[in-house]
């Protein structure tokens, strides 16, 4: 076993990835094929409208995986929020061990996850709250850089930045967040202090992702400048695929006299982007993407794609190594 981070050595797992909580990509099929592969897959609790749809989830995971697994739980506004407590609940409940929590005000959830004896992945977009979140006893930060899908924040700091800010920052293990594609990733993350990656696009592109095979291909012929960032003017910035919808969207943003998120919110309709990965027609709504879009030219199975990245870290990190001759002693 080649690699022996401290994620490795505390999650239980081989190779130190972590397929990040995706929303209507974290089933069962995709965690444990991640987790067989020997990484770490996680279910996204919020794709089920009840807490007894993860539990099911959960214990159909169990069935196809003998490999630990963890459990997504992002809390974000809503007019009426979900149970997040009920969704830790089950969790504990389960006896699942590991989980991923993001979002606002994690403060009761991670709390109880840590009673009951949880390890915590806390996922953050900036230094500030990665601090917060260590007071509330994280045992792990994901940190995620401006290139990330989903969710940037509004500091525009990229991962070459934030990384090496976490490391000489932070006082617990962080795991690198967006951008992550390949071994050359890995390396790079770990040199610059990280104990692992996350990555969420990269899988979403896989065999065992239950997305329209067409929406993996627009991937793969995708470039790192096919996104695009939509909603900053309400201070939820998220990096989106650039299709028309999103491009629509972005002209009610910038063109709005008014500034009401009602004119937008038809745009950016969830139900539409969850509609995208079953209907396979990229442009009939908004869907999430990093940059790392125009790193990704294959669509692998889940267990190619950990093994590749294992032996391209490898590779790399034993290539340079040996491009540092030591002087000899005087």
């Amino acid at each position: 076993m080649p690699f022996n981070t401290e994620l490795t050595r505390r999650l239980g797992i081989t190779v130190p990835v972590v397929q990040g909580g995706m929303q209507h990509v974290g089933t069962a099929e995709m965690a444990s094929a991640v987790s067989n592969a020997g990484g770490l897959g996680i279910i996204t609790a919020l794709i089920w409208p009840e807490p007894a749809g993860l539990r099911q989830e959960i214990r159909k995971c169990k069935k196809l995986t003998s490999k630990p697994f963890g459990v997504n739980i992002t809390l974000l506004p809503a007019l009426v929020p979900p149970d997040y407590e009920a969704y830790a609940q089950v969790v504990i409940d389960e006896g699942i061990k590991i989980v991923e929590t993001a979002g606002n005000s994690p403060g009761p959830v991670i709390s109880k996850l840590k009673k009951a004896g949880c390890i915590v992945l806390h996922k953050c977009t900036t230094i500030r709250h990665a601090q917060s979140a260590v007071k509330l006893g994280v045992d792990f930060l994901s940190i995620d850089g401006f290139e990330c899908a989903g969710h940037v924040g509004e500091s525009d700091i990229t991962n070459f930045i934030l990384l090496s800010r976490a490391r000489q920052t932070l006082k617990v293990p962080f795991i690198a967040s967006g951008g992550f594609a390949d071994g050359q990733g890995l390396a790079a993350a770990l040199c610059l202090g990280a104990c692992g990656i996350n990555m969420g696009t990269r899988f979403l592109c896989t065999v065992e992702s239950p997305i329209h095979h067409n929406i993996k291909e627009q991937i793969v012929k995708a470039q790192e400048t096919d996104t695009a960032l939509v909603l900053r003017r309400w201070t939820n910035t998220t990096r989106l695929y650039r299709n028309k919808v999103t491009e629509q969207a972005l002209k009610v943003e910038r063109e709005s006299k008014t500034g009401d998120f009602s004119e937008i919110a038809p745009y950016v309709s969830g139900k539409r982007g969850r509609e995208v990965f079953v209907n396979g027609d990229p442009e009939y709504g908004v869907w999430t993407a990093g940059q790392v879009i125009g790193l990704i030219h294959d669509i692998p199975t889940c267990k190619d794609l950990v093994a590749r990245i294992e032996k391209e870290a490898e590779a790399s990190l034993k290539e340079k190594i040996g491009l540092f001759t030591p002087s000899p002693k005087l």
